[in-house]
C-alpha cells in the first residue's frame, strides 16, 4: 500500500496597473523592453518603492483562501544569478510571508477535503528568455518587476485528479476576486509540483516537476511520477531528490538536475524597503471587498432559483458561467431551462471550439431570447439547437436567424393535417406495426412528418394528431 504526497507551488501575477517596485506598466504583449526603467532593470543607485495595490490584492487573495494575515512583515533579498534577473537578486519574502495557514476545500476522490495553504507571499517576477531557432537567446525585461504572489500548499493532495481540482478551484477564486487573470498561456499563472511516494518500508525522495503549462499537464505529470516512483520503491530504493520537467510531446517527465542540498540563496533583509505594517482597519476594509465565494453562491443559487445541487455546483464553480446564468434568467425566468441550455448545449459548443465563455459571440439577452422562442413554440427544440450553433458561429440574434432562414415552427393544425394524412397513407406497414404493439412505429411516423415539413412542424402537435388518427383506424 503506497500513499502519494503532493504539494504545489503556484505563482500568480497580480492585475495591477504598474509593477511591484516602480511605475512601469504591468502589461502583457507590449513590444519587448519598452515597459522598463532603471528601477526594474536594476541600475545601481535606484531605490524600490512598494506598490500598495499589490499588497491589497495579495491580502485579498489570502482572505479568499482562509489565511491568517500578518500585520507586520519584511521583504527579503533572494540572491541568485541568472540572465532574467537583472539585479542579481529577487525581492521576495522568506521568514515572514504576508499570508499563512489557510485552506481551500475541494471535492476529492473520497468526498470533501481541505487542502491546506502553508503560505502566500509577495515578490517580483523576473524577465523572460526568448530562445530563437539559431540558438540565440534574447531577453525581454517587460515582465521583470511585475507583482506576484506565490501560493505554497502542504502536501495534502494524493492524486493528479485532486491536484487538478485544487488548481481549478484556486484559479476560479483568483478570477472571482479580481486578483489575477490566471492565464497560463500568457504565463500569468505558473505551477510547480513536489511529489513523493510513501511505501510500507520507505519513501521516495521528493521530485520537483517544472514546465507545467496546463492543468491537464499537471495531472498527467503526477500520474506519470506515481508510476515512476512506484517502480523505484519496488526496486527497494528511495531514489534521489531531483528536478524534472514535463515533456508534453512524449508524455513523460524528463530529468533536469539533482538537488543534493537546498539552494543557497544567501537570503537577507531587503534594506531598501521599510517593514510593512498593516492595521486591522486596513485588513477589514479589504475583507469587505470579498465577493460571494463559490460555496456561498452554490447555496444561494439552489435557494433562489430552485436548481439542483449538481447544476449549482457546476454553475457556481466559475464566475463567468454564474454571471451568464443569472443574467440569462433575467431574460427567461425558467431557471431550469436556462440550466439545460447553458450546461449542455452552450458548454458543449464552447468545449468543442476550445474557447473561454468570455469569447462567446452572443450574450445573456440572446440566449434568453432563444430559449423563449423554443418554450413559446415558435421554433422546436431541434431547430433551437441549430439556431444556437449559428449564434455561436456568427453572433446573429436568434430572431434574425429564424427570420432569414425561415425556421419558424408550424403550429397551425390545419396546415399539418394534410401531412399527417399523407404519411399515414404512404406508410401502411408502420400503421400495422403500431396496431401490433410496436410502439416505436410512432417514432418513425413522427420522423416522416418532420421530414416533410423540413423540421418546422410542431412535434407535439404531430404526435397528438398521429395518435388520434391511429386510434380511430
Amino acid at each position: 500500500m503506497t500513499k502519494a504526497l503532493i504539494g504545489l507551488e503556484i505563482h500568480a501575477e497580480l492585475m495591477t496597473q504598474t509593477k511591484m517596485f516602480c511605475g512601469c506598466k504591468n502589461e502583457f504583449g507590449a513590444t519587448p523592453n519598452t515597459n522598463v526603467c532603471p528601477v526594474c532593470l536594476g541600475h545601481p543607485g535606484t531605490l524600490p518603492r512598494i506598490n500598495k495595490g499589490a499588497v491589497e490584492k495579495a491580502v485579498l487573495a489570502g482572505l479568499a483562501m482562509n489565511c491568517q494575515i500578518r500585520k507586520e512583515c519584511q521583504m527579503d533579498r533572494k540572491k541568485y544569478f541568472y540572465p532574467d534577473l537583472t539585479k542579481g537578486f529577487q525581492i521576495s519574502q522568506n521568514e515572514e510571508p504576508l499570508c499563512y495557514e489557510g485552506y481551500i476545500e475541494i471535492q476529492g476522490e473520497e468526498g470533501a477535503k481541505k487542502v491546506r495553504i502553508e503560505r502566500i507571499h509577495i515578490e517580483e517576477d523576473t524577465g523572460k528568455s526568448n530562445h530563437t531557432e539559431d540558438g540565440s537567446t534574447w531577453m525581454d525585461y517587460n515582465r521583470a518587476g511585475v507583482p506576484l504572489i506565490e501560493i505554497v500548499t502542504y502536501p495534502d493532495m494524493s492524486s493528479g485528479k485532486e491536484a487538478r481540482l485544487f488548481l481549478e478551484n484556486l484559479k476560479e477564486r483568483l478570477k472571482y476576486i479580481g486578483v489575477s487573470d490566471v492565464k497560463m498561456e500568457e504565463g500569468s499563472m505558473r505551477c510547480d509540483v513536489n511529489f513523493n511516494l510513501i511505501g510500507e518500508e520507505r519513501k521516495t525522495a521528493i521530485t520537483e516537476i517544472k514546465n507545467l503549462n496546463s492543468f491537464r499537464a499537471v495531472e498527467k505529470a503526477i500520474d506519470f511520477e506515481r508510476e515512476r516512483h512506484g517502480e523505484i520503491l519496488n526496486q527497494g530504493n528511495s531514489g534521489r531528490k531531483e528536478t524534472r520537467r514535463w515533456d508534453d510531446g512524449i508524455g513523460e517527465t524528463v530529468h533536469m538536475r539533482y538537488k543534493e542540498t537546498a539552494a543557497d540563496y544567501r537570503l537577507s533583509v531587503e534594506g531598501d524597503l521599510p517593514r510593512i505594517h498593516l492595521s486591522e482597519e486596513f485588513i477589514e476594509d479589504i475583507r469587505k471587498k470579498l465577493p460571494e465565494m463559490p460555496h456561498e453562491k452554490k447555496i444561494r443559487l439552489m435557494e433562489q432559483y430552485g436548481i439542483s445541487e449538481y447544476d449549482a455546483n457546476i454553475i457556481s464553480a466559475g464566475k463567468t458561467l454564474s454571471d451568464l446564468f443569472e443574467e440569462t434568467v433575467n431574460y427567461h425566468k425558467d431557471a431550469s431551462k436556462v440550466c439545460d441550455w447553458l450546461l449542455v448545449d452552450v458548454l458543449r459548443l464552447k468545449n468543442e471550439a476550445e474557447i473561454e465563455l468570455s469569447q462567446l459571440k452572443f450574450g445573456a439577452k440572446e440566449l434568453g431570447a432563444l430559449i423563449t422562442l423554443v418554450q413559446s413554440g415558435k421554433i422546436n427544440q431541434k431547430t433551437g439547437k441549430k439556431v444556437l450553433r449559428i449564434m455561436f458561429e456568427d453572433g446573429k440574434t436568434p430572431e434574425k436567424i429564424v427570420e432569414e432562414q425561415g425556421l419558424g415552427q408550424i403550429s397551425d393544425a390545419s396546415a399539418l393535417v394534410e401531412v399527417v394524412e399523407a404519411v399515414l397513407k404512404d406508410n401502411a406497414q408502420s400503421v400495422e406495426d403500431y396496431h401490433n404493439g410496436k410502439d416505436r412505429a410512432i417514432g418513425y411516423l413522427m420522423g416522416e412528418c418532420m421530414k416533410r415539413t423540413r423540421g418546422k412542424g410542431n412535434p407535439q402537435l404531430f404526435n397528438s394528431m398521429l395518435l388520434e388518427r391511429l386510434k380511430k383506424n
